[in-house]
Parts: C-alpha cells; structure tokens; sequence
C-alpha cells in the first residue's frame, strides 16, 4: 500500500441507540479506488458519514496520522470531498456557479473566486463533460447530468481524499463506466476514493480494492476476486449467490439463485383469486 492516508480502527457507528456496525478497523493509502459494497442497510452510508464526523461514533479514525477530531471545519473540506446520495439544489444556480462552490474550502469568507479557481472550475467541466452546460441552470437539466456537475464540484475542491455514495446513481451506461474510468484516472494521479457500489459488476471492473460489509461488521477487505466471493456474499445478501469470471476479460458475472416463494400468493398479485 501507498503512504497512508486513511486509518480506521474499531470503528462503531449508527443511529441514536441502534448500531449499524461494529469493529470496522482498515486503512486507505494514496491511489486506492476502494468499493464499498454490501446489502441495503449494512451502513454503507453511514460508513462515510462517519469518517466525514457527521455521525456520533467510537473508534478512531485517522487522516494522514492526524485524529479526525483535530480537524477543524474549513481544513477537514480541504482533505475530504463529499457526494452525498442525494443532492438538493434549492436556488437557480448555473453550472458554473454549483462547481465553483467546491473551491469554497480554499478562500476565506470575505474572498471572491480568483482566475485559478475559475481555471480549476472550468477544466472539472470539462473533464465531466458539462462545460457545455455552464451557464445553465442546475435545475433545468437531467438527473444524470446534474450528477456530473456535482461530481465537477467534489473535483474541483481538489482534495486528496473523495468520498463518493452511488454517484453512479441516475447515470446512463455509458456514463456510469466513464465515472469510474474518471475514478480510476483520478487514483492513479494519486487521489484516494471510496465509493459505495451496488453494482458489483460494475466494482469488481474497476475498484484496485473492495470494503465488504454485512451482518453489522466488516466482512471482508481485498481485491475484488478475493471478496466477491460465493460464500461470502451469500453471507452479506442473506440469499445464494453465484459468482463467474470470464476467462478471458476476467469480468465478473454475479447472480443470485431463486428463493422460493408462496406460490399460492401468485395469482392474487396478477388478479386472480385465493381459494
């Protein structure tokens, strides 16, 4: 692993009195494009709400060797960008003026936007493809086009770390695969991502690792072929999963087998009646 980044020991986290995990303990180093995947409610949001200080939790967590705590509001931002599941725009901002909030961490409150951070704005435009799109309002455009400006505003805060919650979300096939070739690249340049994943397809392609949680822990943590396993997954989901990879793309096929259901629900469901 690269110099690291990230430390995440013990960590427990959730909602109120009910815990969502527990013991979740690993470590993120520079270049990593890391999957976390899992069943819905097995704290895959909650996982980076914690390690953004959002959520009330125990354990330690770490940014390159400094306490989570220690950070105060405006230098956590510089360190951490954030794509939330789900992203309210509330006034009639242009493109423009949505990815340019990303630069926000980088001034003081009095200042206004330089020609560098205009010139940062502008080449994360262009680099997801809506700097066509600039000087429209957000809220007049599609859901995956939105998308793509609030992924240009996470880029043009320019943070080592991203933290990313189905930012595939709303996204076309084709766009989903060019988010993460954009991820890959980003990583390779040196940034660190994590980033929750449902398809696991899709994770297995693309993220160097993947972050397995279930059954309120961390069950596994490693390259894709070594996590998406059978019956580890079937652990995760709770229902039988089969897994293939190609052997010549090496891609990876996942399905699930049949649970039987009441038959006799059936033709209630399509109109018929119960006797």
């Amino acid at each position: 692993m690269a110099e690291r980044l990230l430390y995440v020991r013990n960590l427990q986290a959730g909602y109120g009195n009910k815990h969502v995990f527990s013991q979740v303990t690993f470590a993120a180093g520079g270049g990593e494009l890391i999957g976390i995947i899992g069943p819905n409610g097995a704290g895959k949001s909650t996982l980076l709400k914690s390690l953004l200080g959002q959520l009330t939790a125990s354990g330690r967590i770490e940014l390159m060797g400094k306490s989570l705590s220690a950070y105060r509001q405006q230098s956590l931002a510089r360190m951490v960008a954030y794509l939330p599941q789900q992203s309210q725009i509330p006034f009639e901002f242009t493109v423009q003026d949505v990815v340019l909030m990303g630069r926000a961490p980088h001034m003081r409150w009095w200042q206004r936007e330089g020609k560098q951070d205009i010139r940062i704005a502008q080449a994360a435009m262009e680099y997801m493809a809506v700097a066509d799109f600039a000087a429209m309002s957000v809220n007049d455009l599609s859901g995956g086009q939105r998308q793509r400006v609030l992924l240009a505003k996470v880029l043009a805060q320019q943070t080592p770390l991203l933290l990313l919650d189905e930012p595939a979300s709303g996204l076309d096939l084709f766009y989903q695969e060019e988010l993460f070739r954009f991820c890959r690249e980003l990583c390779q340049a040196g940034r660190t991502i994590l980033v929750v994943v449902h398809d696991l397809a899709l994770a297995a392609r693309f993220c160097s690792r993947l972050l397995l949680l279930g059954k309120g822990n961390l069950l596994a943590d490693g390259p894709p072929r070594m996590v998406l396993q059978p019956q580890l997954l079937t652990r995760a989901y709770g229902v039988p999963v089969c897994v293939d990879f190609h052997p010549n793309t090496g891609h990876a096929d996942i399905y699930t087998r049949r649970v039987v259901q009441d038959s006799k629900l059936l033709p209630l469901l399509v109109g018929g009646a119960i006797h």
